[in-house]
């Protein structure tokens, strides 16, 4: 049961992206031919994108950042739970294993008290090691690479717009998960993880 107090959050970090540049400019499209492109381009750089999403309100929030490191998710989970929900007595984090994606990681970025304080009002569950694919954030990061990341981007200032553009239209539509993954299905899909006694 969801209150106001107690708020779900799905974890991910998105592949990183890599903001480039066509190194040959498209030969137009001619009648009777159609538009002509190389696929060599200038890398510019590389960044990360951090994303959290409540799956049952269609709210979702990303950050754009240089690197990831344990000290970026740190910096962005207090975003998390001083900005984001600063009410909420407890937020659940289901999230996947990534050796970033722990308690140490508030340890090592701010004093023990302020990283107790943060960790305090988390909850955090990991999906299995093999089984990413469980978290919604997934897809999400799907959404976001589909409708917003298809194509090449210069920098990461314009990345960061594309991302704030795609996250406000995102959050406007209430676009919520549907997840019909059942109980009853993962007994069947994942009956060879299951033990057996004999």
């Amino acid at each position: 049961m969801f209150t106001s107090d107690r708020m779900m959050m799905v974890f991910q970090w998105s592949a990183w992206m890599k903001p480039a540049n066509n190194l040959l400019k498209p030969i137009g499209a001619t009648v009777g031919n159609p538009e002509r492109y190389d696929t060599e381009y200038i890398r510019n750089g590389v960044c990360n994108i951090f994303i959290h999403n409540e799956p049952l309100t269609g709210r979702r929030h990303t950050k754009v950042t240089a690197q990831r490191t344990k000290k970026d998710w740190a910096s962005f989970i207090k975003e998390l739970v001083d900005e984001q929900y600063p009410k909420a007595q407890k937020i659940v984090l289901v999230m996947d294993n990534l050796n970033t994606h722990n308690g140490s990681s508030l340890y090592e970025a701010f004093e023990p008290s302020e990283a107790k304080r943060i960790l305090d009002k988390l909850e955090i569950h990991h999906t299995p090691k093999h089984g990413s694919w469980l978290n919604m954030a997934e897809m999400e990061l799907s959404h976001l690479s589909r409708q917003c990341l298809d194509r090449r981007i210069p920098d990461m200032i314009e990345l960061e717009k594309e991302v704030t553009a795609w996250n406000s239209t995102r959050n406007e539509s209430g676009a919520v998960v549907n997840w019909r993954f059942t109980t009853e299905d993962a007994r069947i899909k994942l009956k060879r993880l299951y033990p057996t006694l004999e």
